[in-house]
């Protein structure tokens, strides 16, 4: 029976998946068994030459390693022999699905907010984008019709793939209830939920400009190290560069 190679990548840091596939790659595998959350192989390169790689070094050294495979995803090493050549991966959630983009929710009903954070995101893209190893890109919801975006559409696809959602739940209203209720944008609200259900909590930043006129709760809970307050610009870019760096700081993209 002919040996089905696949190609393995070694990934020490976030890289989207397009630019893996076009480096080389770090192991040859062949398959043995494919559970459910994991993967038995053999290595087919030189157990002299695994030795000394720098993956199998931090494997040594108790670190995680993380392997890109070939028709199959994102794995992490449980064990491996050197000696009969086999490797025991469990499945991983990477982030290698994910584009260096950072998507801005705005909204139209009280545009003075989201146009402050529009610039103020924009004008950190220009400052942090030459430190960084990927260029980020800003992507935004588009407001061309009456509802949020379609879950099935392309925006919502790249909201899902966006390295961190920012989302502007400034008010436009407020219940007169105890305690008060801020009430954000319809529309914000439907894609902050969305963004909850299929984001990890700690990519998503909420920001909101505060009016004095309306005190009150936001009804979503999220840890301050993911809430944004703001009452003017330079509020704003003081406290958003902290905030970005954080939820960003998983991707290892500036050293």
């Amino acid at each position: 029976m002919a040996i089905i190679a696949l190609r393995a990548w070694y990934l020490a840091e976030y890289e989207p998946l397009e630019t893996i596939e076009q480096r080389p790659h770090d192991l040859r595998l062949s398959k043995n068994s494919l559970l459910k959350t994991a993967l038995r192989a053999d290595f087919l390169d030189d157990a002299a030459e695994v030795k000394e790689s720098l993956w199998f070094q931090r494997y040594l050294q108790g670190e995680t390693v993380e392997f890109y495979i070939e028709g199959s995803g994102s794995y992490l090493i449980a064990n491996i022999d050197l000696i009969s050549h086999e490797i025991y991966f469990v499945k991983q959630d990477t982030f290698a699905h994910l584009e260096p983009t950072i998507f801005f929710c705005s909204q139209t009903e009280f545009s003075d907010s989201s146009d402050q954070l529009r610039w103020a995101i924009q004008a950190w893209l220009t400052e942090f984008n030459p430190q960084s190893r990927l260029e980020l890109t800003l992507v935004e919801s588009h407001r061309l019709s009456d509802g949020p975006i379609r879950l099935q559409s392309t925006l919502a696809g790249k909201l899902r793939r966006s390295l961190v959602f920012i989302a502007d739940v400034s008010p436009i209203s407020y219940l007169d209830t105890q305690p008060p209720v801020l009430i954000p944008s319809p529309k914000v609200s439907v894609e902050v939920g969305y963004a909850l259900h299929c984001k990890r909590q700690e990519q998503i930043l909420l920001a909101q400009m505060e009016r004095p006129q309306w005190p009150g709760q936001f009804p979503v809970d999220l840890p301050s190290s993911q809430r944004l307050t703001f009452e003017d610009d330079a509020e704003l870019a003081e406290s958003l560069t902290p905030l970005l760096l954080k939820a960003l700081a998983p991707f290892k993209l500036f050293h």
